[in-house]
């Protein structure tokens, strides 16, 4: 296992699950290691969970290190565009 740093972080948001279920998720964890499906040596892996309903309600994320960076300059870009009532 070769993960460089994992950062925790609690959240509050809703993902999409197994089955098509939507769950509320409260926890996420970022962590750059070898990756379980995508195909590259190492991904920025991000999973958004929610412990209290077990392990299943789970969304995982494996992104190559310059997608995961356009993901956060698509992320700024959109919050950015808010009126900044809207987005407290």
């Amino acid at each position: 296992m070769c993960t460089y740093s994992t950062v925790k972080a609690e959240i509050d948001g809703s993902a999409k699950g197994p089955g098509s279920s939507w769950f509320h998720v409260t926890d996420v964890t970022v962590y750059f290691d070898h990756p379980v499906h995508a195909m590259a040596e190492h991904t920025l892996n991000i999973d958004f969970a929610a412990p209290a309903k077990g392990p299943s309600a789970r969304v995982a994320l494996e992104l190559t290190a310059d997608s995961a960076r356009a993901l956060v300059t698509a992320i700024q870009d959109a919050l950015a565009a808010v009126p900044a009532e809207m987005a407290a």
